[in-house]
């Protein structure tokens, strides 16, 4: 196996014993994007000259015998939502295509800090609003595993170019699923932390309310070792948690003897694909031969958790999109006769179809007379969705699910159906809507070879607990 084939933990391993150097395993993974990316389509653009910096210090500070930060010298790919100071952040939209951005997200900084060389920006959905990653206005994104699949959205640039070996690690931001669909499609792990763990700021917006930004990886402990990186409070935005991230890595490889796991069997009933169901059974049954105590768990408010982000994040959408109305960056029409025309052209020249239906949904759920009809009622169902996984947790430590009723499906099999689409996240949205953390981890194969992730989740701020399990799974699997 070659080198940017293994995980973070081997590549540093092999970085520490001056196997290779950082510079070296940089070239090795632009060699790899150089050869696979025009049909992967996982980048929007490439950030070289910065990358290569990096991993000159990197290789000054090892040849000094100086301590290496944890994911020093790991290559990782940026989702093009998240500001990178001097490079293009476009959302992979047309309105922003040539917008660079004047500074850098918090996550950025901690990368830079800690010496991470980023690669490039990744590929997305426009604006993070999909579930294929066939909703970017340059290219679509292409599962390495089968060039005919999805590799799921909106994330799916940061996950192919990890399944891809065209990145170690990569970022990306989940709104309802964003991180763990392309996780589990891609057959990486993906992980969302709880809500105001990793900071927001320099993150475009879609929703506020349900937006994170998590880590994607080869291993569970290469994501847990990210997450160390990225974590943490910030002054610059207002939802940041105040609290410590602890040793995540000290607990990783503890044993879950007496674990207590909850299997949510409105997840796991009709839809569900067999080759899913059995792999998912397949890995309730590892948790339990290391001595997991399992327990199915109804959870029935959950069926209405679709409507309910539909309604809520095209309303924050609608709202947080309103900025882009090319006066003052972004794409601007030419020609316009007054102010309004320009507005109005720009935006539709600007954003594409799925961003403009869900800016339409969302003004209309806010809308004078439907207000307390749909966005009132949607909040507090929210809140009974978090009131029941708050009941859940009083007698579990851990919820599984499937991540997804289905393995990756073909380009363009959705594309006509929207609602179709948005069904792909029946099983992720409602640890976006409680807040909680959730991981996206491979535990087998369907018939064509595609990929089955298993959904795991745990209380808030409970991720040492939830990265434990995933670990253990993981184990049990190989």
């Amino acid at each position: 196996m070659t080198i940017i084939k293994k995980t973070a933990v081997e590549q540093r391993k092999a970085l520490l014993n001056k196997e290779i150097s950082a510079v070296e395993l940089l070239d090795l993974t632009y060699e790899q994007i150089d050869k696979n990316d025009e049909q992967i389509g996982a980048y929007n653009s490439l950030t070289k000259d910065e990358a290569y910096e990096t991993a000159k210090k990197v290789d000054e500070k090892i040849a000094k015998g100086e301590d290496l930060p944890l994911m020093a010298g790991i290559p990782l790919a940026l989702k093009d939502n998240m500001n990178l100071k001097g490079s293009y952040t476009t959302a992979s939209s047309k309105i922003l295509e040539n917008f660079v951005s004047p500074y850098d997200a918090t996550v950025v900084t901690k990368l830079k800090e800690n010496l991470v060389p980023i690669v490039g920006k990744a590929n997305l959905d426009e604006f993070a609003m999909g579930s294929s990653n066939e909703n970017s206005a340059f290219k679509i994104v292409r599962n390495p595993l089968n060039l005919n699949k999805v590799p799921g959205g909106s994330s799916g640039g940061s996950a192919a170019s990890v399944a891809g070996f065209e990145a170690t690690v990569s970022l990306g931001s989940d709104t309802g699923g964003s991180i763990r669909l392309p996780a589990s499609f891609c057959g990486i792990t993906g992980f969302k932390p709880t809500y105001g763990r990793v900071s927001r700021y320099g993150l475009i917006a879609f929703a506020s309310s349900l937006d994170q930004i998590g880590p994607f990886g080869r291993c569970v402990e290469d994501v847990a070792n990210l997450y160390e990186v990225i974590a943490g409070y910030d002054k610059h935005d207002s939802t940041s948690l105040n609290m410590p991230v602890g040793d995540i890595s000290a607990s990783l490889k503890q044993d879950i003897n007496g674990l207590k796991v909850g299997v949510i069997t409105d997840l796991l009933q009709e839809g569900v694909e067999e080759d899913v169901k059995k792999a998912i059974l397949n890995s309730i049954e590892v948790l339990k031969s290391k001595g997991a105590i399992i327990k199915d768990i109804k959870m029935p408010t959950l069926k209405y958790s679709i409507g309910i982000y539909y309604i809520l994040a095209t309303a924050e959408a609608s709202s947080n999109l309103a900025r882009f109305d090319g006066v003052r960056y972004g794409h601007r029409t030419t020609g316009a006769k007054n102010l309004l025309e320009m507005y109005n052209k720009s935006r539709a020249e600007g954003f594409g179809d799925e961003v403009k239906r869900r800016i339409m949904l969302g003004t209309y759920a806010l809308s004078s007379g439907y207000y307390d009809a749909y966005y009132k009622k949607a909040q507090q169902m929210r809140r009974l969705i978090k009131e029941e996984f708050d009941k859940a947790f009083k007698d579990v430590d851990v919820l599984v699910s499937p991540t997804c009723p289905t393995t990756a499906f073909d380009i363009g099999s959705r594309n006509s159906d929207p609602l179709a689409m948005y069904l792909t996240d029946i099983g992720t949205i409602c640890a976006n809507l409680a807040g909680i953390p959730a991981l996206s981890t491979p535990v087998g194969f369907d018939k064509e070879g595609m990929p089955v992730g298993l959904q795991i989740m745990a209380d808030v701020l409970k991720e040492d607990i939830l990265l434990k399990t995933a670990y253990n799974v993981e184990q049990g699997i190989k």
